[in-house]
């Protein structure tokens, strides 16, 4: 250690005094300024094995602490791989700055000159991944830069910010001083006042409101607006996968998850009124775009591309908790009557027609052969402690996840934004990790992370990074041989399956060769290994060998 400050040292001071604890990456040639300057911070760095890996780490941190989670990069290949892990924070909204080191100076340009790693305009290859890309070329701009690059990443719509900074600014000597403070707020994203007025206008004559409430709602932690609306209208409430845990699952107008049942689909077109938060109305929401409304839709949304993408209505562009309270009392303000007392679905209370809607798609799954899943799905839920956070990858059991899982206390992370495999072991590895950065306590800091075979295989190498932090994250591993999903779409379509069997390792074995414990159960005995997992210390694995079948789809003619 030479003791002399470098354009590394600058970015881990702007990070750390704008609040950043905890660093996910890889480290590379021209990044070695960045991580020497860390060795003279306070980062806690966590190496992940694959950078893509990195990114989903940096993502489930963010998402378990509601704080930003930051990501070093290598240049050129490490960069790339990050990819996919970025589109998911993307669609999803998740607030992230991205560190990516970049060539010298010299090098950039297209200039072709033969340097490792070189890329024509590496920032370009980030530009559908990340809210905006920034090319820091001297050392001065670095706090400015990064600070501006969080407040980005935390106003709504939230989202990565890349930032890349060449070796030799890095690397060369500073004249600036050490950073003392840095100040990100979140950009103010209220609703337009005449649109509010128009929203309450709608619904203050509206006999059917019901409310679909997205991923946005969560983001912009709009939980108490939303439930004090849902009950001031007596409407009905579905949420989304994304959305999931923005309304408490048991309230007599919860209509919970089951967005893909044409028995909701039709709920909500009966609709006169429909209020959608936070959400594009996109393919799942829409029962892959089925969904045909009936009546006026109200549609809130932080990104102004989403309003009215799918369908026509009042779009309000607004951050969704900030929405939602301006409605809320913009109808305490207008209230002359009760508006609950209107709510008549064709001489239905909303109350019945949740109950009624409920019982019907409880029936439909009851008649499809489908006890082992359902069990499965509930022993999985007893098993899991009313708080815990759970991270599901894209498999069947995360499929009925996002329709059946009541988060309870906890909260409920998936992959369905950009829908890529690999999303839940690496994010429950970071989402533990924050939740211990955080102050909880270990027992309290467990997480569950849920993969099939197919998907546990992108990120099996990160056995090692859960091993090496002792991270308290427990994986259940569901080994169907194969790529289920896409098995049961393909035998459905054609009769057959093509590509989609897998050849893969014992499981419990390759855990074990990383040092983590592992076992292997039956389907039945899926709730105890859970609670033996959970009461351990540090990382294990729960594989299950089961084939699950999924709901049959409403969506298509039967």
């Amino acid at each position: 250690m030479t003791g002399v400050r470098n354009g590394g040292d600058l970015v881990v001071e702007t990070l750390e005094a704008l609040g950043a604890k905890t660093v996910f990456g890889i480290p590379g040639q021209h990044a070695l300024g960045l991580f020497d300057a860390m060795g003279r911070g306070n980062l806690h760095f966590v190496s992940s094995r694959v950078e893509n890996n990195s990114a989903f780490a940096a993502d489930g941190y963010s998402r378990a602490t509601g704080e930003v989670g930051v990501l070093f990069l290598s240049t050129g290949p490490g960069a790339l791989t990050s990819l996919a892990g970025l589109q998911e924070a993307y669609a999803t909204g998740v607030p992230m700055v991205v560190v990516a080191s970049q060539i010298p100076l010299d090098g950039l340009g297209a200039r072709r000159k033969g340097m490792l790693h070189q890329l024509d305009d590496q920032k370009a290859s980030a530009a559908n991944v990340t809210k905006s890309q920034r090319l820091i070329q001297h050392a001065s701009g670095i706090p400015s830069a990064i600070q501006d690059a969080w407040t980005e990443a935390i106003s709504s719509p939230q989202g990565p910010v890349w930032l890349e900074i060449p070796q030799n600014v890095l690397l060369d000597p500073i004249m600036v001083p050490p950073v003392e403070d840095a100040l990100a707020e979140a950009a103010d994203n209220p609703p337009r006042v005449e649109l509010v007025r128009e929203a309450v206008k709608w619904l203050s004559t509206a006999e059917r409101p019901a409310i679909i409430a997205g991923g946005g709602a969560r983001r912009g932690r709009a939980e108490k607006s939303l439930l004090s609306i849902a009950e001031k209208l007596r409407a009905p409430v579905i949420c989304t996968p994304g959305g999931n845990g923005a309304f408490p699952w048991k309230h007599e107008l919860s209509l919970q998850s089951w967005i893909e049942d044409q028995h909701m689909t039709e709920v909500l077109q009966d609709a006169d009124v429909l209020i959608v938060i936070g959400s594009s109305l996109g393919e799942v929401t829409s029962n892959y775009f089925t969904f045909e409304p009936r009546g006026r839709i109200i549609q809130i949304d932080a990104e102004p591309r989403v309003l009215e993408s799918n369908r026509p209505g009042l779009g309000i562009r607004a951050d969704a908790g900030q929405a939602l309270a301006a409605l809320d009392s913009a109808l305490d303000a207008a209230l002359t009557e009760p508006y609950g007392e209107r709510a008549d679905w064709h001489g239905t209370s909303p109350e019945a027609l949740v109950k009624d809607t409920l019982a019907k798609v409880t029936a439909r799954l009851e008649s499809q052969d489908l006890g082992k899943e359902l069990k499965f799905m509930a022993d999985i839920r007893e098993a899991v402690p009313a708080a815990m956070q759970t991270f599901w990858d894209m498999t069947i059991s995360a499929y009925w996840g996002w329709s059946c899982w009541d988060a309870r206390e906890g909260q409920f992370h998936s992959a369905q934004g950009a829908g890529g495999l690999g999303f839940g072991f690496p994010a429950a590895i970071g989402g533990a990790v924050g939740l211990e950065t955080a102050g909880t306590p270990g027992s309290s800091a467990r997480v569950l992370a849920v993969s099939g075979d197919g998907s546990a295989m992108y990120s099996i190498s990160e056995l090692a990074t859960a091993k090496q932090h002792n991270v308290p994250v427990t994986w259940l591993i569901v080994d169907d041989g194969g790529y289920g999903i896409l098995r049961e779409y393909m035998v459905g379509a054609f009769g057959k399956a093509t590509a989609t069997e897998l050849a893969r390792p014992d499981f419990v074995k390759l855990a074990e060769a990383f040092g983590v414990p592992a076992v292997r159960v039956a389907p039945e005995d899926v709730g105890d290994a859970l609670k033996a997992g959970f009461a351990a210390d540090g990382p294990n694995v729960v594989v299950v060998e089961t084939l699950l079948k999924m709901f049959g789809p409403t969506h298509l003619a039967t």
